[in-house]
């Protein structure tokens, strides 16, 4: 179901005063986006941060990071998998294994059903000069081209959570339509908490034109931040 539609070469990850940028075939050094996104964090984003380190404790906010980490990679691999061969294929007995597994089952069954094609899977895209990153799915969604990311969660999130990944996926569809003079106006986020319950945001018209804006202004902010 993959159709080779555009050549994505990979970029070099590297690290400029410990953020993660990339060097992109211009020669340039860019931000990652979610260095950019982190460098321009909210001052209310950091303090909510902060009072649940506080809350919970430092060794334990960590656990949970980790732990997090380990189970979206874990889940990101299957569903790669899955784009590559059409099968999920079988976990081990390794229980974030399983885990991951089923919330990549879930993802496949409610979310990607609606995927007509892959494009590719762990994109990289950069805006010359500006911006780099890796997207999860670039293809049709409905229809529609579109961006597409997996994302997991401990908990079911609400809307007003989830900006982050909105802007996300903007950043993504303006690099990819810089790069090979598309024209991606939708992206969808697929998530799936690890009590299985699966949620989607559909981000298109008048909506992905807001985030789309406010994806330029944290861009713009952290160039002036120098």
């Amino acid at each position: 179901m993959l159709i080779e539609k555009y050549n994505y070469t990979p970029i070099s990850r590297t690290n400029v005063n410990g953020s993660r940028h990339y060097a992109t075939p211009d020669g340039g050094k860019v931000p990652s986006v979610t260095t950019i996104l982190d460098k321009t964090k909210p001052a209310e984003s950091k303090k909510a941060l902060a009072d649940w380190k506080k809350r919970v404790g430092e060794a334990q906010a960590q656990q949970i990071t980790t732990e997090a980490a380990s189970r979206g990679t874990r889940m990101h691999k299957w569903l790669e998998d899955y784009v590559l061969t059409g099968e999920l294929g079988s976990p081990g007995s390794n229980p974030y294994s399983e885990q991951s597994y089923q919330m990549a089952s879930l993802v496949v069954e409610h979310g990607l059903k609606n995927a007509d094609e892959y494009w590719g899977t762990e994109v990289p895209l950069y805006f010359s000069g500006l911006y780099a990153g890796a997207t999860d799915l670039v293809g049709v969604h409905g229809g529609t081209p579109a961006i597409m990311d997996f994302k997991q969660t401990n908990k079911p999130k609400k809307t007003e959570w989830v900006s982050d990944y909105f802007l996300q996926l903007c950043a993504y569809a303006n690099a990819h339509n810089s790069m090979f003079g598309t024209a991606i106006q939708k992206g969808v986020i697929l998530m799936c908490s690890k009590d299985y319950q699966y949620q989607e945001w559909i981000l298109e018209g008048d909506a992905f034109t807001y985030w789309s804006d406010q994806w330029w202004e944290r861009v713009a902010q952290y160039y002036e931040q120098g």
